[in-house]
């Protein structure tokens, strides 16, 4: 008879990560730990411990018991080879850049980003750092754009808030041919959608704020190496950190330059309570994906309705890839409406939905993009990834779907 265990299923692996690994007292959940400091009753091992030759804790702005369990996580939910995690997600995709790049090295990024990220390159751009800006929904665009100098390629698997879908699969043929680092934004599929690694990514990208803890209440983000990437190529690892095996190179440095030296640590009370978060992933990703679907097809089907961005429709432009690529279209959805309605007007109409700028939350949330989140950007930028004034994006939550649909037609009435 077979010992041969089955592999159990991402629900449940997420759901008892924490017991797993035995925490205190025989608690189901890992303990929220917030010293900050760490004794050694022997010193030698202390000094083992910062020289990386055992392993442990130091000083809590490199590690965390409680952070180390949320990374653990992550890591199985992304079929990683290990996370790091930090304060947000912006702060986990400025540790990628400020600790891989150098000053004439270029970047080829998707231009339809969100627009915080959008702003961090062109920071990056005045630090010297090249970066080019493309149509990622064709991989034609972004080998067109890539220079001797590139070091780097980044896509948002779904982009907020149009939602065009990148040619994730070719655009990771491409790094791998070019041997360029791969890194994709998961935060809008999560990992209970989609692995970026089955398209070759080199690093995932989390903001933990969003889906993961689900419910608004902390802030994260984590970036988890895929251990496709040989770092052994990559002119940009200092040589303090080339010990062992080579595909952790990139990761150790970007936990020592954005942890240790630029401090964009992850407090240990956030860390626990999106772990708790997270045990419920699947089931409010889920709800709120079909939720979207419907929601899309009644805004589709109203006559003052101008249009609507949601790939889980046959209309949209990248309906097909979405479907081969993701187990469900995801819950972000956005809508423009006709002339004759002002999309405050509609906003203050709804009852269940609430005017917020976060995303991922149980609750529906909306906001009027050009005039919010995506504003500093100017409309010349905004025309150019196809944000009219009156958009409106959608994070479609876990309500009643009848109630959520009869909200929206009293507001458009």
């Amino acid at each position: 008879m077979s010992t041969d265990k089955k592999k159990a299923h991402f629900d449940t692996v997420n759901l008892h990560s924490d017991r797993r690994d035995k925490p205190e007292h025989g608690a189901l959940h890992r303990a929220t730990h917030t010293s900050i400091a760490f004794e050694y009753d022997d010193a030698r091992e202390l000094a083992a411990v910062f020289q990386g030759k055992r392993p442990g804790y130091n000083y809590a702005r490199q590690q965390n018991p409680t952070v180390n369990a949320l990374q653990k996580r992550v890591t199985q939910m992304e079929q990683g080879s290990a996370t790091v995690a930090f304060a947000t997600g912006m702060a986990a995709i400025g540790s990628i850049f400020f600790s891989l790049l150098r000053a004439g090295d270029h970047v080829v990024s998707s231009a339809f980003l969100f627009g915080n990220t959008n702003s961090l390159f062109n920071t990056f751009r005045n630090l010297g750092v090249d970066v080019s800006f493309v149509d990622a929904t064709d991989a034609a665009n972004v080998a067109e754009a890539i220079t001797d100098r590139t070091k780097l390629v980044f896509v948002e698997t779904i982009a907020n808030p149009v939602t065009q879908v990148a040619d994730l699969q070719k655009i990771g043929e491409l790094c791998a041919q070019k041997q360029l680092i791969y890194v994709v934004d998961n935060t809008i599929t999560t990992p209970s959608l989609f692995s970026p690694k089955s398209v070759g990514a080199s690093f995932v990208v989390n903001s933990l704020s969003k889906y993961f803890g689900g419910h608004g209440d902390a802030l994260g983000g984590a970036v988890t190496d895929t251990g496709l990437y040989d770092w052994a190529q990559y002119p940009n690892i200092f040589d303090n950190y080339k010990t062992g095996d080579s595909h952790s190179w990139g990761l150790t440095q970007i936990k020592k330059k954005g942890l240790r030296d630029f401090g964009a640590t992850l407090a240990p009370e956030a860390a626990h309570t999106l772990a708790l978060g997270s045990e419920t992933l699947s089931l409010r990703v889920e709800r709120a994906c079909a939720n979207a679907l419907a929601l899309a097809q009644f805004c589709e089907a109203h006559p003052r309705v101008r249009s609507v961005n949601y790939p889980g429709l046959p209309s949209h432009p990248q309906h097909q890839r979405a479907t081969d690529l993701f187990k469900q279209f995801g819950a972000l959805m956005s809508i423009e409406l006709h002339e004759e309605i002002d999309c405050f007007d509609f906003l203050n109409q709804l009852e269940f939905v609430v005017s917020s700028s976060n995303l991922g939350d149980t609750r529906t949330l909306a906001i009027p993009v050009a005039h919010t989140i995506f504003y500093e950007m100017g409309a010349e930028r905004r025309a150019s990834m196809g944000i009219p004034d009156s958009l409106i994006r959608i994070a479609v939550g876990i309500e009643n779907i009848d109630d959520l649909i009869a909200d929206f037609s009293q507001a458009l009435a």
